[in-house]
């Protein structure tokens, strides 16, 4: 499928004035026509305090040629005013042969409804170096140990860091510890800031009975057996002395059955604590997250949980620099109870990253002024997994999703990014965490099966738009099954379990996200797929970046622009734009292109 002769709008700042919008103020959007789409006229739909409203846009002569080619196109600009903190909008395009509407779906012949219109967010913005974060993922107990073991407790199973192998099901599996501590974090920062990460996201390190610590006993103070509090601080410092940032992962659905808050309440039917959990009055019973009884489930009608979780957030702020939010998706809701967005409002540090974990369609919970973005599974994760994955890969199930992961094309792929996409904001987009796996699912790649595939989706993920997250050992081809087969200790004393090239790729693809503006801030304009080929451009108002990504050889591919490409990555110059056809492959071009 050709995208490149359909106009185009996104949200990016070469069609958006600000991305960062007061209540009240006027924004300029424009909106981009190749030459040879004949148009009468354009209007945007507007859609303030609930009521459409059309303005007319006019052709912009002054923006020709902007992003380093197509200079025959044509750009329409209208102005629209931020009247509600959510203002949706679309395009009207009238020519002689009918109407047309431009949303974030894309172009269509009939009309639609409003769920996928572009959106003008003035909701207070997120923290501006959200924009550029590389995120990179740490299970603290797997990652690295700079001090002699702690002496664990007697329910918890020793393991030797480079001889045990990982208890991924069954008994045992949140039991076994290896010994990783945040000082040893610490002590590898060269190799996280090497890689092109400037954020480092902890999964909880709060004390707990477990390995992943999401039943947490207290929100106090950090798991002694990670270092305690001090050694939390000790990271915070070294990495805020890099310019880099670290970030927390919090559970605002439920707590651990040893929390003290649980403890209080289960304890005692007149404590205060009572409130702060669901419990049944007839048989003392509680509910908890998926009948999971040691994560006990808050009830956000709780005053007490509505004053102490936000200030549980708050109190760690300095140290961290935001949190990701676990199952912020089930957080204040229950039967009839349905509190997310509000809950989501109150807890918003200002200032600081607030990111919620959804393993599905996140849309309706964005665009609020609650969370920034999401950990974009469904609209990243999985497509890429079925345009990439390999054909021995035998998975029962994508996050719950029965059926393991089909294999589609690559128009199936690019019309799932587009979907998810088109039911968010661009900010909330580009601030959603865009993850090949973690700590929850296989490992990317396992779902490839190949080095050549894993460099295709990283590459993939270091261009399109939304935040790189990178787990901790992806990035030298570690494997798993699962989720905790895939939280595999690291090889620092294992040179037989790295693979360097794939390292080498992570670096360098990380690398260059970090050094181009167009691959962090740029906008995406789709150009071509087909089932084994994906192409598409980053661009600002200086330039355009030229990607296209191979799962399997073909044709070579001719691109209809005149002009030249010089090679960015993997890829030399090309004049003709005539793209190779060998793959499994990743290149990037910096276009100049003329006409």
């Amino acid at each position: 499928m050709r995208y490149l002769d359909q106009p185009h709008h996104d949200g990016s700042s070469l069609y958006v004035s600000t991305l960062t919008p007061s209540l009240g103020e006027e924004v300029s959007v424009w909106l981009r026509v190749p030459q040879g789409f004949a148009l009468d006229a354009v209007h945007v739909r507007i859609v303030y305090d609930g009521e459409p409203r059309y303005t007319a846009a006019a052709p912009d002569p002054s923006r020709k040629g902007l992003g380093g080619y197509g200079a025959a196109d044509t750009w329409w600009k209208a102005t629209i005013t931020a009247v509600n903190p959510v203002v949706p909008y679309r395009f009207l395009l009238i020519a002689a042969d009918g109407q047309r509407w431009l949303n974030a779906a894309g172009l269509t012949g009939h009309d639609v409804t409003d769920s996928t219109d572009f959106r003008l967010v003035s909701h207070p913005a997120p923290p501006e170096w959200m924009a550029d974060a590389i995120v990179y993922q740490i299970f603290p107990d797997r990652f690295a140990g700079a001090r002699p073991k702690a002496d664990l407790p007697p329910w918890a199973l020793p393991a030797s860091w480079d001889d045990d192998p990982v208890i991924g099901e069954g008994p045992g599996t949140p039991e076994q510890f290896y010994g990783g501590d945040l000082d040893g974090i610490t002590e590898h920062l060269d190799h996280i800031q090497a890689l092109g990460a400037d954020t480092v996201y902890l999964t909880p390190f709060f004390p707990s009975r477990s390995n992943h610590r999401y039943d947490a006993a207290s929100f106090d103070h950090v798991d002694p057996l990670l270092g305690g509090d001090e050694a939390l601080r000790r990271l915070s410092d070294a990495l805020h002395a890099r310019g880099m940032r670290l970030l927390g992962d919090i559970t605002t659905n439920h707590t651990g059955d040893s929390h003290e808050w649980f403890t209080a309440a289960i304890s005692d039917v007149n404590a205060p604590e009572r409130e702060m959990f669901y419990f049944d009055p007839d048989t003392g019973d509680y509910e908890s997250w998926w009948g999971v009884k040691t994560l006990p489930k808050l009830n956000w009608g709780s005053e007490l949980v509505r004053t102490r979780m936000p200030a549980v957030l708050r109190r760690w702020l300095g140290v961290l620099d935001g949190w990701r939010v676990d199952v912020a998706n089930m957080t204040g809701r229950l039967g009839a109870d349905d509190r997310n967005h509000e809950v989501a409002a109150l807890l918003r540090p200002d200032g600081a990253a607030f990111i919620a974990e959804h393993n599905h369609d996140a849309s309706a919970d964005l665009d609020r002024n609650g969370w920034h973005g999401t950990m974009n599974y469904g609209g990243f994760t999985r497509p890429v997994w079925t345009w990439l994955r390999g054909d021995s890969l035998e998975l029962t199930h994508f996050l719950g999703v029965p059926g393991g992961v089909p294999r589609r094309d690559g128009e199936a792929t690019v019309a799932t990014f587009k979907e998810f996409a088109a039911h968010m904001s661009w900010r909330s987009l580009v601030h959603s965490w865009q993850l090949l796996d973690s700590h929850d699912s296989p490992r990317i790649r396992t779902v490839t099966g190949s080095r050549e595939l894993q460099e295709v989706a990283v590459g993939l993920q270091a261009t399109l738009p939304g935040t790189p997250m990178v787990f901790a050992g992806s990035e030298f081809g570690l494997t798993g099954t699962n989720g905790e087969y895939s939280r595999t200790p690291m090889p620092w004393n294992r040179p037989a379990d790295r693979d360097e090239r794939t390292h080498a790729a992570y670096r360098a693809l990380l690398g260059l996200r970090r050094a181009e503006p167009a691959l962090r801030r740029g906008g995406l304009r789709w150009l071509h797929a087909s089932a084994d080929c994906l192409v598409f451009l980053r661009e600002t108002a200086a330039e355009s970046l030229l990607v296209c990504a191979r799962r399997a050889p073909g044709e070579p591919l001719e691109l209809p622009l005149a002009g030249a490409a010089r090679g960015v990555y993997n890829a030399g110059d090309l004049s003709p734009l005539v793209l190779p056809g060998d793959g499994p492959s990743l290149r990037i071009w910096r276009l100049s292109v003329g006409g």
